[in-house]
């Protein structure tokens, strides 16, 4: 719903513009994903999803995909349901953005660092580093941060701040010796599990020089982000690297396979579907030697061995934050907002869109769709 008689400023505290779009999915912008139940849509956000649903009932993934069409902007949809611009850049994007911005002669005022607002009466005066402006509406879209402080001027019109920390990222494993045998080693479905309170997640899992990541790894330290939080970022993790399967799936497999291959050593080939370097480094690990044929192989070390394959544990102590996309959870206590309208509940007139609330979704797209949805709402719910 376009508003000619509106005046809109934005107010960016840096040089650059849409920075976060920018990076977005190593450069292509990942714009959403394809997740057309919003039902299915709202699991992916450890913190928010009562609140989506809502939000989804009014402005959800098809609504999106429409909108930018709309624009001249193609959205594809690719293997794992993430969609991007059917140009592959971010670039189109944020061009669809700016030109839009300049059709609807909206005035972007860049280097201009909000200090403070003072709310009188039926207006606002915001107070930045260059002059001083009046509003009758503000949407308040700070995105998400690691430092409290970033919220100041939101916690001075009244409203709380739960403290923000980091949503995405790595497992760090520095003194477990499969960071440095496996280093680039990559399984496609994997099961991560924390031993401290069994939450879990399943997907693709890479390891790297400082430990794990992975799509399964990322989303399952979005689910735990207080969890770990609180205990340090030090926990103990058990692998299953050939999920679904359970233990007594594949120790019957093994002890079959032993049966029908008497002469076939651990190493001559890798079970499981699993990448050779890392089946036998889990055949060392459960003292099965590459020179010993699987006749010889006793139920002992066969059931290391399923053991490590279902249920490796390791030690994280430490994380790293994924690339430039942080993500954090915390932000404006979603109990002080009104979500049919995205307005303050506290402060009339003031609205909230994006991750400067306590809302966060996986990766996949989803931190976008919320966004994108509730500044929809935001747009509508201005007189």
């Amino acid at each position: 719903m376009l508003k000619p008689n509106y005046h809109i400023t934005i107010l960016e505290k840096s040089t650059k513009l849409l920075s976060k779009v920018k990076v977005s999915g190593g450069g292509r912008c990942n714009v959403t994903n394809h997740c057309l139940d919003n039902n299915e849509l709202i699991k992916n956000y450890p913190r928010g999803y009562k609140e989506l649903n809502q939000v989804f009932s009014k402005f959800n993934v098809q609504h999106t995909s429409d909108w930018f069409k709309k624009q001249g902007v193609v959205l594809k949809t690719e293997a794992d349901d993430r969609m991007f611009p059917d140009t592959n850049s971010s670039q189109t994007i944020i061009d669809c953005f700016m030109n839009l911005s300049k059709k609807l002669n909206i005035s972007i005022q860049i280097n201009s660092e909000v200090l403070s607002i003072e709310a009188k009466e039926d207006k606002f005066n915001i107070i930045t580093n260059l002059k001083n402006y009046s509003a009758n509406s503000i949407i308040c879209a700070l995105g998400g941060h690691n430092k409290t402080k970033a919220y100041n001027i939101i916690k001075e019109l009244g409203h709380n701040i739960i403290e923000p920390i980091p949503s995405l990222f790595t497992f760090n494993l520095p003194n477990e010796s499969i960071k440095n045998n496996l280093q680039g080693i990559s399984v496609k479905n994997a099961q991560i599990k924390i031993v401290q309170n069994k939450l879990q997640y399943n997907g693709p899992v890479l390891i790297t020089h400082w430990g794990l990541s992975g799509p399964a790894v990322l989303k399952l330290s979005a689910f735990a982000a207080t969890d770990f939080y609180k205990q340090n970022y030090f926990s103990d993790i058990l692998v299953n690297w050939v999920y679904p399967l359970k233990p007594i799936d594949v120790e019957l497999f093994i002890k079959q396979f032993q049966k029908n291959k008497h002469k076939a050593l651990p190493y001559s080939q890798s079970m499981f579907d699993l990448p050779k370097r890392l089946w036998e480094f889990l055949c060392i690990k459960s003292d099965i030697l590459n020179t010993k044929p699987w006749a010889e192989v006793n139920n002992k070390q066969i059931n290391k061995l399923v053991q490590s394959l279902c249920n490796y544990l390791l030690k994280m102590e430490g994380k790293t934050t994924f690339k430039e996309e942080f993500v954090s959870c915390g932000g404006v206590s979603l109990k002080e907002i009104n979500f049919k309208t995205m307005e303050s509940k506290l402060v009339p007139n003031l609205f909230f869109c994006g991750e400067v609330l306590n809302i966060d979704g996986i990766t996949g797209g989803f931190n976008f769709q919320s966004a994108w949805s509730t500044a929809w709402i935001c747009s509508q719910s201005i007189n």
